[in-house]
């Protein structure tokens, strides 16, 4: 039984039923996730809501650095600019 997943994109929103198919995991794994902190969510109506890359991050921690540092390069560079005013 090969499902077919769907991109998981970074700025999307997924409950945490499609988390979990995403995944791969039961529901009270990411129960457990959640109540840990080890999947950052914000609740909405009582419900959760899980942020694209913050999926990514637990499939591909490597990728989140990769952003961090991105985001740090152009951090500097406006800091930089900035701070010549």
């Amino acid at each position: 039984m090969d499902e077919k997943v769907e991109e998981i994109k970074p700025l999307g929103v997924y409950t945490t039923t499609e988390t979990q198919k995403v995944l791969r995991i039961s529901e009270s794994t990411i129960k457990r996730m959640l109540k840990k902190g080890l999947i950052r969510a914000n609740k909405v109506g009582g419900q959760y809501r899980i942020l694209g890359k913050e999926i990514l991050r637990l499939v591909s921690p490597s990728l989140e650095l990769e952003a961090e540092r991105s985001y740090l390069k152009i951090k500097q560079k406006v800091v930089n600019k900035i701070s010549k005013w």
